[in-house]
């Protein structure tokens, strides 16, 4: 069994900075935004959106279930584009979404 503390401490801090920034949605999006087939639902969704509905359920998903973790998530470069317009304010976002990504690949590199 792989240890998930490192993913799932910055899964948790990305909530926390998504909703310091009130970037957090109490309203879920329309079931069809949700079943986009483009990456990061880019065609239904704001990235923030995605994250907090698409992304963050099945990484929990994942975690809760040992499942395996995908081979590169790259949702840092993803972040620096759509959370440009919040300038230094959105630093420690960007920070975490990098550290999720480092997390994941080294779980994805150590799965069997």
């Amino acid at each position: 069994m792989r240890c998930w503390h490192g993913l799932a401490d910055a899964l948790l801090e990305l909530e926390r900075e998504l909703r310091a920034l009130e970037l957090w949605s109490a309203q879920a999006p329309a079931p069809a935004a949700l079943a986009s087939s483009e990456p990061f639902c880019v065609d239904t969704l704001a990235f923030e959106l995605w994250l907090q509905w698409v992304f963050l359920p099945r990484m929990a998903q994942i975690i809760e279930s040992d499942g395996l973790v995908p081979p590169g998530c790259h949702i840092q470069p993803m972040g620096e584009e759509a959370f440009a317009h919040l300038g230094r304010r959105g630093h420690g976002l960007l920070a975490t979404l990098g550290r999720i990504d480092r997390q994941a690949a080294k779980l994805a590199s150590a799965a069997p």
